[in-house]
């Protein structure tokens, strides 16, 4: 148990690299590109979406700083808890969120929670791991998943890209989701924000860490412009019929 109120879980072999998940500048970049309005209403949008109360258990796999769960939390007194590969992540969540239960840990294997523990199964904009999902979630419950519509920042990613790319990511989520959950619903949110040279530079430091040298000089050309901003929302409800999936030893590659 770490100082700040996290368990950190992640073993050698959980990671790829020295320092796995965002880093510290790419989640503070997220933090004050979450200030804008619409990502404001976003949160809140997302949040009213979970159904869950008072005695109900609810986790946000890749939580990010948490700012997701804690908006449900808030909404509906569950109990929140929030798991991430990123240390920075989770110290930061631990800092503006005492309340909830917060693990450092590696989605892609395991996840270190009882079978049926939770009313909802949250993942924003963030890795999937539909089994795993399955086995947590109650027979009553649901999972909610988040992903970048097609055409956000569409703007931005076309000045720096070169070209306007439209990816489809919702069609990928609901095909891996098959057949351990059934799609209950679906719907986009979509707005437009005004991004200044600062806030261009989040969104890099964010989203494109791997842009090559030519594309970052490009996009420091840029002047303020206006993009959309859009996220493709997934809600899922368990299979009848389909068994639980059972937990992999944490040592199986």
């Amino acid at each position: 148990m770490a100082r700040r109120g996290y368990v950190n879980l992640l073993q050698p072999q959980d990671k790829r690299s020295p320092h796995p998940g965002d880093s510290a500048d790419a989640v503070r970049a997220r933090a004050r590109l979450r200030a804008g309005r619409v990502e404001r209403e976003f949160v809140e949008r997302i949040a009213g979406l979970v159904e869950a109360g008072v005695g109900d258990a609810v986790v946000d796999v890749g939580c990010g700083d948490a700012v997701h769960v804690a908006a449900v939390v808030t909404r509906t007194g569950c109990e929140g808890h929030g798991l991430d590969i990123s240390l920075p992540a989770i110290e930061r969540a631990a800092k503006l969120h005492p309340r909830l239960s917060l693990i450092v840990g590696n989605a892609d294997r395991t996840l270190p929670y009882a079978a049926a523990s939770f009313r909802a199964v949250l993942s924003v904009t963030a890795r999937l791991n539909p089994a795993e999902f399955r086995r947590v979630t109650r027979e009553d419950g649901m999972l909610v998943v988040i992903v970048p519509g097609p055409e956000d920042l569409i703007e931005l990613r076309t000045a720096v890209l070169g070209e306007r790319i439209e990816r489809d990511r919702a069609r990928r989520v609901i095909e891996a989701s098959a057949p351990l959950y059934t799609l209950a619903h679906r719907e986009q949110l979509n707005g437009r924000e005004r991004l200044d040279a600062d806030a261009i530079a989040d969104v890099l430091t964010a989203s494109y860490r791997g842009l090559r040298r030519s594309r970052r000089v490009r996009t420091a050309s840029l002047g303020a412009m206006e993009v959309t901003l859009a996220r493709d929302v997934l809600v899922f409800r368990p299979t009848p019929g389909r068994r639980l999936p059972v937990a992999p030893s944490r040592d199986s590659p």
